[in-house]
């Protein structure tokens, strides 16, 4: 009697751990979640692309921070349309894709990914996204600039050539051939200038200090840069004015630094009007030299200061071209205070004129050398 009544208490509470099992199977299990391998997780998270793993439903398993940075993921599912499209063509061969694929975000500019689908298991699907948008940037730039570049020098050689012409035609002509011949010479000095300033632009372009940087005195680089400009100043009769604190230095690369100041000032005075007058300013502001220079001239729209500092970017087109300016003054001066250190500050008013500071970590040799 006591073995039959242990039995028929193991089978009941068996029998009422299987109704219970059964019921809690009826209200919580309704399909198998899918299963992410043993170590998988840890291998995502080393990689460094954007992981993404995406399930039979294209509902998304598992993302890395990144991924959804990069705007590929949004409340659990893939986006955009394009990349859900490849994910099921993966599903539907199990071959490998690749493809480039461009975001357009809810705000902001549009960015590009380089994605990569592949089967991982038999229901999940692997992403792997790479952020591509500085490359197709920088690619974009490149082909503007030899765009650019070939329109800016056609200018200058066709002139020439016509007026290389010219002089022939006009070989019995002594005055024409004089006429001839100093236009000739200053578009020589233009065509000379541009490939100068590409040449100078070219080696600035990763913004790393230069390995010739020394002390520089900010006294002599403003008086080299005022006198390089004199000539032209004298015959607008513009007044060039300086004001530099005493014992100010710098620590750069000096052929730099001066072709930076010497655009500012040559900017300053091709842009004011006649009789008018450019200030060159410096002084010590905290740990900063600030190298300011102002004129009275056109000044520059609002709605253009952010793009000023771009290749071979004018405010005025004609002007620029009965000037002779290229367009890169402002795009080298730009990258030389960041390659010594520093930045660049606008201020402009259209009909007030325009101020530029140059801000470039000040040099105490006292100090300095206390540390040598």
């Amino acid at each position: 009697m006591l073995i039959t009544g242990v039995v028929g208490a193991v089978l009941g509470a068996a029998a009422m751990f299987l109704w219970r099992s059964g019921d809690q199977h009826d209200d919580f299990v309704v399909e198998p979640a899918p299963i992410v391998p043993a170590g998988a997780e840890l291998v995502l998270s080393v990689l460094s692309s954007s992981a993404v793993l995406v399930d039979s439903s294209d509902s998304v398993v598992k993302a890395s921070a990144p991924a959804v940075a990069m705007g590929i993921v949004h409340e659990d599912r893939l986006e955009p349309d394009e990349l859900k499209a490849l994910v099921r063509q993966v599903r539907r061969d199990g071959q490998v894709r690749e493809a480039d694929i461009s975001l357009q975000p809810r705000r902001g500019t549009t960015s590009y990914v380089h994605a990569r689908v592949a089967p991982l298991t038999s229901r999940l699907i692997l992403v792997l996204a790479d952020d591509r948008t500085r490359e197709q940037r920088v690619e974009s730039i490149r082909r503007d600039f030899v765009a650019n570049v070939s329109h800016e020098l056609k200018t200058p050689v066709g002139a020439l050539n016509l007026l290389a012409e010219a002089v022939g035609e006009a070989k019995d002509d002594p005055e024409a051939v004089v006429r001839f011949s100093s236009r000739m010479h200053l578009e020589s000095e233009r065509l000379t200038r541009l490939v100068q300033q590409i040449i100078d632009l070219s080696r600035l372009q990763n913004d790393i200090l230069s390995d010739d940087a020394t002390t520089i005195k900010i006294g002599e680089l403003v008086s080299e840069a005022c006198e390089h400009s004199a000539t032209d100043a004298e015959h607008k009769r513009i007044a060039i004015v300086s004001s530099v604190e005493p014992d100010l230095f710098v620590h750069g690369d000096r052929g730099q630094l001066h072709a930076a100041v010497s655009n500012l000032v040559e900017n300053a005075v091709t842009y004011s009007p006649d009789g008018s007058r450019v200030s060159v300013t410096a002084l010590l502001a905290e740990n900063d030299v600030r190298l300011t220079v102002a004129d009275n001239g056109i000044g520059i729209p609002g709605d253009e200061l952010d793009r000023i500092f771009e290749r071979f970017y004018r405010v005025d087109p004609a002007r620029a071209r009965a000037t002779g300016g290229t367009g890169l003054g402002l795009s080298i001066v730009k990258h030389v205070a960041a390659s010594n250190g520093g930045t660049v500050e606008v201020w402009s008013e259209p009909g007030l004129g325009s101020s530029f500071t140059l801000i470039l970590p000040a040099y105490r040799q006292d100090i300095e050398e206390e540390h040598v």
